[in-house]
C-alpha cells in the first residue's frame, strides 16, 4: 500500500478539489480523501492529479514522418507515399525500438493507455513470418517496455478498394488474403493480460467489405472495434457508388455500430450518419492534429455529442503527442466553423482525453475512483503557462493552458513510471527516437 498527496486533483467537473490524498493497494486505488492533511509516508506532489491520458488512436511508425511531409503541396493522398515507403522498411527488430521510444514519448506525455492501429503484419512482399503475429508482439513487447498500457487493434486489411481493386505492391504486407485467416490470426493472439488487450479493426469500408464486417460482427466475442470512417470525401463518394450508402449506413446494416464501436475521424458525415452514431452509442475518435495536418477538414463534435456519441481522442500520425493540444484544438475548431465558444465544456474535453478513451477501449473503470486502476499523472504548475493557476477553473486552466511537458509524474497500475518528467524505464528517449527514425529512413 502506498499514498499520493497532491495540491489539488481534477476529480471531474470545472473545478479541481484540493489537498487529495490518493491510497493505491495492489494497483488500485482503494481511497481517495479530499480536503485532507498530508501523512508523513505520503508522496507529496505539487502540482494537479488527474487521470492517465488514453490515446485511442495511434499509428506508432507514423512518427517516423514528423517534420517530413508538413510542408509543400499535396493531400492525404500524396502523405500516404512517404508512409508507405516507412512501412515497408520495418523488421520486427527496428519497429521494437521505433514503437518502445514511440510508446516512452507518449508516457512523458502522461497517456497511460494507447489503442494501437496495427497492419503492418507480414513481411513486405506479403509473406507471413515464421509466427504470422511476429509483427503484433513486437508492439506488445515495445508498450511493456515503455510502461504504457496497450489495446492492440489488430487491423484487417484485404482490399484496395470497394470495386474489386487489388492492394498494391506496397500494401501486400498488410494482407491476410481472407477475413478466416485474418480471424485465425487474431484469435492466436489470446485474450491478453494486466498490461494489453486486444481489439479488431476492420481498417475502412474501402479495405473490408460488407460480407466481411458482418463476419466481424458475428465473431466479435466482446472485443472492441474501431475503424476509419469518412476521414476523406472521397471515402463516401466511392462508398455511395459503389454501395448506395455512405460508410455509416453500411456499418449500421453490417450490425456493427453500438457502444463496443469507434468510429476513427468521423469527419465527413451527414445528417443521417450522426444520428446512427448517435443513437447507437457508437464512440466518435477525432485527431486534430492529424486532422488538420492532412487537411481532412473539421468534423462535427458538437452534432454528435448532442446526438449521443462521446468523443474520444488519438493522436494518430503523432504529428505531435500532446493530449492537451488534442482536447483544446476539438474546441478551437468548432469556435472558427461556428463564432461561438465553449461548444463544449472543459470538463467533457479532458473527459473525452481520459474517461471516454478508456471506455472506447474497452476499459470500463478508469479515472480517479475507488477501485479503479492507478492509471494517473501530476502536471506541474511551476511553469509560467500555469504559474496563476486557479483551482476554481482547473479544468479550463489544464485544458488551455498546460501542454505535455507540464507532465512531471505518471502512475500505471500504481508503479511511478515517470519521475519527475524522468522516464523510469528508457533512459534517454531522445537518443532512442533518433536512432530508430534514422534506421528507417
Amino acid at each position: 500500500m502506498s499514498s499520493v498527496h497532491a495540491q489539488y486533483a481534477w476529480l471531474g467537473g470545472e473545478s479541481c478539489a484540493t489537498n487529495v490524498r490518493i491510497t493505491i493497494n495492489n494497483g488500485l486505488i482503494s481511497a481517495i480523501e479530499t480536503n485532507s492533511a498530508r501523512s508523513a509516508d505520503d508522496l507529496r506532489v505539487s502540482g494537479v492529479l488527474m487521470p492517465g491520458f488514453v490515446n485511442t488512436h495511434s499509428h506508432a511508425f507514423h512518427r517516423a514522418l514528423r517534420g517530413r511531409t508538413h510542408s509543400g503541396l499535396g493531400d492525404f493522398w500524396a502523405w500516404r507515399t512517404l508512409m508507405y515507403q516507412v512501412a515497408n522498411r520495418l523488421t520486427p527488430e527496428n519497429y521494437l525500438a521505433l514503437a518502445t521510444a514511440v510508446f516512452s514519448e507518449m508516457t512523458l506525455a502522461g497517456i497511460t493507455r494507447v489503442g494501437e492501429f496495427h497492419y503492418v503484419h507480414h513481411q513486405p512482399n506479403g509473406k507471413p513470418y515464421d509466427d504470422p503475429n511476429e509483427m503484433g508482439k513486437v508492439i506488445i513487447e515495445a508498450a511493456k517496455r515503455a510502461g504504457l498500457k496497450l489495446t492492440l487493434l489488430d487491423v484487417a486489411y484485404l482490399h484496395g478498394g470497394l470495386n474489386g481493386e487489388q492492394l498494391r505492391d506496397e500494401q501486400q504486407r498488410f494482407n491476410d488474403s481472407s477475413i478466416e485467416k485474418w480471424l485465425q490470426r487474431v484469435e492466436a493472439l489470446g485474450k491478453g493480460d494486466a498490461m494489453h488487450t486486444i481489439g479488431l479493426a476492420p481498417h475502412s469500408v474501402r479495405a473490408v467489405h460488407e460480407t466481411e464486417l458482418a463476419q466481424i460482427a458475428k465473431y466479435r466475442n466482446n472485443r472492441v472495434v474501431h475503424i476509419h470512417v469518412s476521414e476523406q470525401p472521397a471515402e463516401n463518394d466511392a462508398c455511395r457508388n459503389a454501395t448506395g450508402r455512405t460508410p455509416t449506413q453500411l456499418l449500421s446494416d453490417a450490425q456493427l455500430l453500438g457502444s463496443f464501436m469507434t468510429a476513427v475521424h468521423a469527419t465527413h458525415l451527414d445528417a443521417s450518419d450522426i444520428s446512427l452514431l448517435g443513437s447507437s452509442k457508437t464512440f466518435s475518435c477525432f485527431c486534430p492534429t492529424t486532422e488538420r495536418d492532412l487537411a481532412d477538414g473539421i468534423g462535427p463534435s458538437q452534432q454528435l455529442v448532442s446526438a449521443g456519441s462521446s468523443l474520444c481522442l488519438g493522436t494518430d500520425s503523432h504529428a505531435v503527442i500532446d493530449m492537451f493540444e488534442e482536447a483544446r484544438a476539438v474546441e478551437m475548431h468548432q469556435r472558427l466553423i461556428t463564432n461561438k465558444r465553449g461548444v463544449h465544456r472543459s470538463s467533457e474535453l479532458l473527459a473525452a482525453a481520459t474517461l471516454h478513451g478508456a471506455s472506447s477501449l474497452g476499459t470500463k473503470n478508469h479515472g480517479l475512483v475507488v477501485g479503479a486502476p492507478a492509471d494517473f499523472i501530476a502536471i506541474a504548475i511551476d511553469s509560467v503557462r500555469l504559474a496563476t493557476f486557479d483551482a476554481e477553473n482547473g479544468a479550463a486552466h489544464l485544458v488551455y493552458s498546460a501542454t505535455s511537458s507540464d507532465v512531471s509524474d505518471v502512475w500505471v497500475g500504481g508503479e511511478q513510471v515517470v519521475s519527475n518528467r524522468t522516464h523510469q524505464l528508457i533512459p534517454n528517449i531522445t537518443e532512442s527516437l533518433r536512432t530508430a527514425i534514422a534506421a528507417v529512413l
